[in-house]
């Protein structure tokens, strides 16, 4: 189908109108396969190792509903602007105006329901997970059965709808925001998960909740910068600026990180590393955000300053910016990774510190037994067990010289 749609969209992309997403042609047209593609291959990956679980025959259907969508899409658009080409496209498309439903309602409900082993939380969450099944096939039904004109088709008529019962379009509307209230419920339940279970599923279920967070920030940063630095992109085609449509590109691809985070969760490869990501990317993220602030800050200040007093800019603004933030980068690292150490890992962060407290003492400690309660309490403090104790092996050479 990748191969398929890719064909297509070629043929047919002298008559393409122009992308009004990221940076257009043909590379950001197919980078919406790049999700679609990580989600089949993950799923078929999980499938294969783990075939009771039904977190891979999720995700391998997903990627293929998504697939199916876009080659219909591209068959739908061939069809139409080179007409006797490929026979039925104004059916085909009809048929599958509902595939965005189950779709979107597997990965928004199923995959956070079941997830990591497959399986319900309690039997309390049952009825979320019939209520989320009949929403989806009700809401597909009412789509494919919806009289009136096709949006994707030029104002084309359903064929198949209802003629007469208008009543199945206002039951889609009504219906329509059940499926987003099934994904909060499923959210709710993954948190209780998360709560209530051990390390190695609370590592798992890190994965893919940093997934998600990073696409829902990066979806909040294109729309944050879209509103107040390029507003008028909103209503004209085209007048976008060009780090704009890279940000678009990015939020889009970032999608692709949902499956490969499914992935090392149910397979468990490099599963703890999860922590280090997290730490590393508030640690790298609020660092890069505040050196650009400082940078740009620096630089219209500066420029500023030029204004004023020959009334005219100067490159030397751009020089300074930037020494300036090569001077503070190893500072500010330092400091930004110690707040997110004692902010976000305080045992971690405590137990640093009281290793590197012993270390000092270590030097200067001579006596055996003061010695040996320190160990202790460095190990109580920071391992935290339910019992220490000491035991030093006895140096047989030496009683064996004393006997002598």
């Amino acid at each position: 189908m990748f191969l398929a749609s890719v064909a297509l969209y070629v043929a047919a992309r002298s008559a393409q109108v122009p992308s009004t997403w990221g940076t257009g042609g043909i590379f950001s047209a197919l980078l919406i396969f790049v999700p679609f593609l990580a989600f089949t291959i993950v799923g078929a990956l999980i499938a294969s190792r783990h075939p009771e679980n039904p977190i891979g025959w999720i995700c391998l259907t997903d990627g293929l509903l998504w697939m199916l969508i876009d080659l219909i899409d591209s068959y739908s658009f061939y069809g139409l602007t080179m007409p006797g080409s490929l026979p039925f496209p104004v059916t085909i498309t009809a048929l599958s105006q509902w595939l965005w439903v189950p779709a979107v309602g597997l990965l928004g409900t199923y995959l956070i329901l079941l997830f990591p082993d497959g399986k319900l939380p309690s039997r309390r969450w049952r009825p979320l997970a019939w209520f989320s099944g009949a929403v989806i096939v009700l809401l597909s039904l009412a789509i494919l059965l919806a009289p009136g004109p096709l949006e994707a088709l030029g104002g084309v008529r359903n064929p198949f709808g209802l003629q007469g019962q208008p009543w199945v379009a206002d039951a889609g509307i009504v219906i329509v925001p059940l499926l987003p209230l099934c994904a909060i419920a499923s959210a709710a339940s993954l948190v209780l998960r998360f709560r209530r279970s051990g390390a190695e599923v609370r590592e798992q279920i890190k994965w893919i909740a940093f997934a998600a967070s990073f696409v829902g920030l990066v979806a909040l940063i294109t729309v944050v910068s879209t509103l107040i630095f390029a507003p008028e992109s909103l209503d004209t085609a085209g007048t976008q600026p060009l780090w704009l449509e890279v940000l678009q590109d990015v939020e889009l691809l970032s999608l692709a990180g949902v499956p490969v985070a499914v992935g090392f969760a149910i397979l468990r490869h490099r599963l703890y590393d999860i922590d280090v990501v997290i730490n590393r990317t508030l640690v790298y993220g609020s660092l890069t955000a505040m050196l650009a602030l400082v940078y740009f800050g620096g630089v219209a200040t500066t420029q500023a300053i030029f204004r004023a007093v020959t009334g005219q800019e100067s490159t030397l603004a751009i020089v300074a910016s930037t020494l300036a933030i090569a001077a503070l980068f190893n500072p500010l690292r330092r400091r930004v990774q110690e707040f997110v150490d004692r902010r976000f890992y305080r045992r971690k962060y405590d137990a640093a510190k009281i290793l590197e407290a012993f270390a000092m003492r270590l030097r200067d400690e001579t006596e055996l037994d003061a010695l040996s309660r320190d160990v202790v309490g460095v190990v109580r403090r920071t391992m935290q067990p339910a019992h220490v104790s000491l035991w030093l092996r006895p140096d047989e050479a030496r009683d064996r010289q004393q006997a002598d």
